[in-house]
């Protein structure tokens, strides 16, 4: 296990940017017997409108059908992956409430596969799916295969919230600091500028002060929104 790990890890930590790192992805994918391969990744912003960021192989008549019947708003492993990190194997069962998506990847030859979900601590919500045209999952090779498809799923997250997060939430490349997080955390509870002060015994301009600067730091407008942005983030 280790010697196949140590065998890509090189690759996968040295890929320049998501294009790269997702082509060694569906590389590893084809050696794990799987003749297509996806990763998705929902970002946690904007709250309205999560921007959602897609890589696949798959043929390229599926990726104009996908798009053209905006099946991501119905695909049941995308909703799978909103609220589990379970593994979830394709199945006529798992796509009942969505049969055309079914019969369309049926026809064009995406008829067995895998979704394995992955969120972190910024609330980045990821989807690696690995999928071929024949030979069903086995109960012996999902056994013999599942360590290496959950480091899979774990070091391709990893690997592309490095080089996506910085583009779509470049909050985060400016840290709050300790105190901030702790004025919006009081914030959060419902606490006024006065009533953070007598708490922190500092000043009310003190406190204003940090608030102004996690505001800024954020990017947002006041200190309502960041104090919600910084609690979807985990920050707090």
């Amino acid at each position: 296990m280790n010697s196949w790990q140590d065998d890509y890890l090189g690759e996968l930590v040295s890929s320049k940017d998501e294009q790269s790192l997702f082509l060694s992805i569906a590389k590893i994918a084809a050696g794990l017997d799987f003749d297509y391969c996806a990763y998705g990744m929902r970002m946690p912003l904007p709250i309205s409108n999560p921007a959602v960021v897609m890589f696949n192989n798959y043929p390229s008549a599926w990726q104009a059908e996908y798009k053209r019947r905006n099946y991501l708003a119905e695909d049941p492993t995308v909703k799978h992956a909103l609220r589990s990190l379970a593994p979830l194997i394709w199945s006529a069962q798992v796509f009942a409430d969505s049969p055309d998506l079914w019969g369309d990847a049926q026809d064009i030859g995406l008829r067995v596969g895998l979704a394995h979900p992955s969120r972190d601590s910024q609330n980045i919500v990821g989807l690696l799916t690995l999928a071929r045209s024949t030979e069903a999952l086995s109960p012996a090779e999902i056994k013999d295969k599942q360590f290496k498809l959950a480091w899979l799923t774990q070091t391709t997250h990893m690997g592309m919230a490095k080089h996506l997060a910085p583009k779509f939430i470049p909050s985060l490349e400016m840290p709050l600091s300790s105190r901030e997080i702790e004025i919006l955390r009081w914030t959060a509870e419902g606490k006024t500028a006065s009533e953070i002060a007598e708490i922190l015994r500092i000043s009310a301009r003190t406190v204003n002060f940090h608030v102004n600067h996690a505001v800024s730091k954020l990017g947002v407008a006041n200190k309502t929104a960041a104090t919600v942005q910084a609690a979807i983030l985990g920050l707090l």
